[in-house]
Formats: C-alpha cells, sequence, structure tokens
C-alpha cells in the first residue's frame, strides 16, 4: 500500500459543509483539489451546483470544474480517466490531490479497479437502438432497460437516452447487463487513500439543505436557469441536475415557481440521503460528525491527525 501514490478524499452529503473544510485541509497538506461532483463541471452552472467561487479557493489549485458545455455529455470512465490523470499531474508537482466531492459512484471509479466495458459495442445495434428512440420515444427504450436490467435503470435517468442505448447495448452484445459487470469489478484500491466523510445530524442536514436552496434562488439560480432555457437546451445530461430540472418545470408553465423551490429542497433532501447510503455501502470511510458549529475546529483537528497518520505526511 505505502508504495502507492498517495491520495486525499473527502466525501459527504450536500451541504455538510465540504468546501470549507477542504480549504482548510489543501493548506495544511499542500493540496490541489479535484472536483468529484459530477455537474460542476458545466460551464454556466454555478450557483445550482454550489461551484466554490474564486474567492472561495483563497488561492488553492482546483481542477474538473467548468471543463464542459452544458450541451455536452460526460460520463463516469472520462471522468475516471481525467481523475487518475489530474492525480498523477499533482503528484508530479509534489502536491497530495485531493478529490472532494458527492458523486458516488464517480469517485468510486477513480479509487478502485474499475474497468469499463469499452470495447463491447455493436455500431448496428447502437443504430437500430437511436433509431427506436427517435421513433418510438425515449421512454419506449427506458421501460425496456427497466424490465432487462433494473439495477442499471434505477440509476439513469429516462431522458439520458445516451446512458440508456449504452446499457441496452451492452446486454444485446453480450447476453451481460452493464449491472452484471459493476459486479463483477474488483475492490482494489488504487492508491493510499485517506477516506474521510463528513456528516451531521440529519433535520440540521436538511435545515441546511433548505437555507442554501433559498440563498441560491436570492443569488440568481432562476436567472441562471433561465439563460440555459433560453438556449434551448433539453434532453442533455446536465440539465437533469436537481436546481435545473425542477426550474425547468416551472418555466414550461407546469409547476408555479413556490412548488419549483420546495420540490427543489425535496429532492436535495433525497439525494443526500441517498449519498450517505452509497458511502455508507459501497465504500470504507472514517467518518467525522460536524454536527456542533462548537465542535467544528476540534473535529477538523482530528481529521488533519488520522491523515497524517494513516499516509505519513506533516501537517504544515
Amino acid at each position: 500500500m505505502n508504495d502507492l501514490q498517495k491520495l486525499i478524499v473527502l466525501i459527504g452529503p450536500t451541504a455538510v459543509g465540504k468546501t470549507d473544510t477542504s480549504i482548510y485541509l489543501a493548506k495544511r497538506f499542500n493540496g490541489e483539489i479535484i472536483s468529484g461532483d459530477s455537474m460542476q463541471i458545466y460551464k454556466g452552472m454555478d450557483i445550482g451546483t454550489a461551484k466554490i467561487s474564486k474567492e472561495e479557493m483563497e488561492g488553492i489549485p482546483h481542477h474538473l470544474i467548468d471543463i464542459k458545455n452544458p450541451d455536452e455529455p460526460f460520463s463516469v470512465a472520462e471522468f475516471q480517466k481525467l481523475v487518475r490523470e489530474k492525480i498523477a499531474e499533482i503528484h508530479n508537482r509534489n502536491a497530495i490531490p485531493m478529490i472532494v466531492g458527492g458523486t458516488g459512484l464517480y469517485i468510486q471509479s477513480v479509487l478502485y479497479d474499475y474497468r469499463f466495458s469499452d470495447d463491447i459495442g455493436n455500431a448496428e445495434i447502437r443504430n437500430k437502438l437511436e433509431q427506436r428512440a427517435n421513433l418510438e420515444g425515449n421512454m419506449v427504450l427506458y421501460e425496456e432497460l427497466t424490465r432487462i436490467d433494473p439495477e442499471s435503470a434505477k440509476k439513469i435517468h429516462p431522458n439520458n437516452i445516451r446512458r440508456v442505448i449504452r446499457a441496452l447495448e451492452i446486454f444485446y452484445c453480450t447476453g451481460k447487463t452493464a449491472s452484471d459487470y459493476q459486479k463483477q469489478q474488483k475492490p482494489n484500491l488504487q492508491y493510499n487513500a485517506a477516506l474521510i466523510g463528513l456528516t451531521m445530524d440529519r433535520e440540521k442536514l436538511y435545515s441546511r439543505i433548505n437555507k442554501r436552496v433559498d440563498l441560491m434562488v436570492e443569488n440568481g439560480l432562476i436567472d441562471e436557469v433561465k439563460r440555459l432555457y433560453d438556449r434551448n437546451l433539453r434532453d442533455v445530461q446536465s440539465i437533469q441536475a436537481i436546481g435545473y430540472k425542477e426550474l425547468y418545470a416551472y418555466l414550461d408553465g407546469k409547476i408555479s415557481l413556490p412548488e419549483a423551490i420546495e420540490l427543489l429542497k425535496q429532492n436535495s433532501r433525497n439525494y443526500a440521503k441517498r449519498q450517505l447510503t452509497w458511502f455508507r455501502n459501497k465504500m470504507d470511510v472514517n467518518w467525522f460528525d460536524v454536527t456542533e458549529n462548537s465542535e467544528r475546529a476540534k473535529k477538523i483537528v482530528e481529521i488533519s491527525n488520522f491523515i497524517a497518520g494513516k499516509l505519513h505526511v506533516k501537517i504544515e
């Protein structure tokens, strides 16, 4: 394990306080931060993704933020490749890479020996599925995937037709589902990693999420979404993000603005619950409860000491 590259990973549900903690840790350990959020890659989607500002970075280098346009797709395989390249680059600068975020599968793909079935494919099958999507609609293919591979279907939005087709293509090429391939993955850590998770009392976390949504609205979230809406960006991966799909429904006239904001809060709370479940079930995380603000400084010292001991590095 000691000959593997050192890596700090800071995870936790939305609104738990990862940003402030990550800046502190990066300063203590000469770290550079790699975003582990699947939506902060998109340009022009700043408020809704709670993207860190230049001021908040406090001079700490950040990577994988604003690297894609909102109409471009982004896969977990591409994330894995880019992050592993960044980890190597940061090590070459004699700094310690830090992955910070809450997109579980993306982070897991970097840490473990995840191999993607890129070599599996059949252009004829793919073309037929694309034609069917155009003629019959996305939901027909999504329902087909739900019957064949319900586990994969649960993780894919019906409008993300590229991923739906990819999952069906794997099945029709091999007879195995995409979730079968995931289960075959070897859980071997690829790095000497200190995995840190932040958690807090559920009710307090939900209160923080609700307040964050209100602050997003005050800071111009509706205008940010409307700019994307006016560009006629639809049926693309980025717009399925929480904070955007709800306000699209409002802009479409399907629900009122108060309903959209309440739905955004509810979806954010549900997402936080799913994040915690994922991390606890899929990864060997060292959890630190940061419920009490008065205890936060003490907890960060504990986290720093844990990292120093785990990776055998000095606290600066």
